[in-house]
């Protein structure tokens, strides 16, 4: 298990629904030195979408001075950063061959009442932003829903996986 408790999300409203905004959000923000983490796109109906993403929170003002610069070239219509936010993830080589580990996943943070804001997974990962007031609950829910499979945690890194499914 990991967790990262210098996560912020940003959430840029109101953006132009047609191929190629994501891509030109993405390079500027690239452009910045900004890495993105999770990333999550919804469209609207009315021909707008929202495109919310993690970013460390070290790089907060980047984003806000990218969004602000190149909003005429963006087209959208505001955003917003949420600093008070978490990550925490359940690492492991079997993820893909295990059925069950979503479900255990969510059923754990739902059961002590942790609201999950983002969702991200791979073929070894399933990670979740929740309010960083929650994040050390979460953290406790998932040990103890995990319990009887070796799992350490440790802050978020690029380490080695640290739970074997």
């Amino acid at each position: 298990m990991a967790h990262d408790r210098s996560e912020a999300l940003a959430t840029v409203r109101g953006v132009p629904n047609e191929p190629g905004m994501a891509a030109k959000v993405f390079t500027e923000l690239a452009t910045a030195g900004v890495n993105v983490d999770m990333i999550v796109q919804a469209g609207a109906s009315v021909g707008t979408a929202e495109i919310s993403f993690t970013v460390p929170e070290s790089t907060v003002k980047e984003v806000e001075n990218v969004l602000i610069d190149k909003h005429d070239e963006l087209g959208y219509k505001s955003f917003d950063i949420n600093r008070s936010v978490g990550k925490v993830a359940v690492v492991g080589v079997g993820m893909k061959t295990h059925s069950g580990l979503a479900a255990k996943f969510f059923t754990a943070l739902s059961d002590k009442g942790i609201n999950v804001l983002m969702i991200s997974t791979s073929e070894i990962r399933i990670a979740a932003l929740v309010p960083l007031d929650q994040l050390d609950d979460a953290v406790r829910a998932l040990h103890t829903a995990y319990a009887s499979t070796p799992i350490r945690s440790k802050p978020w890194s690029t380490a080695a996986p640290v739970a074997d499914f």
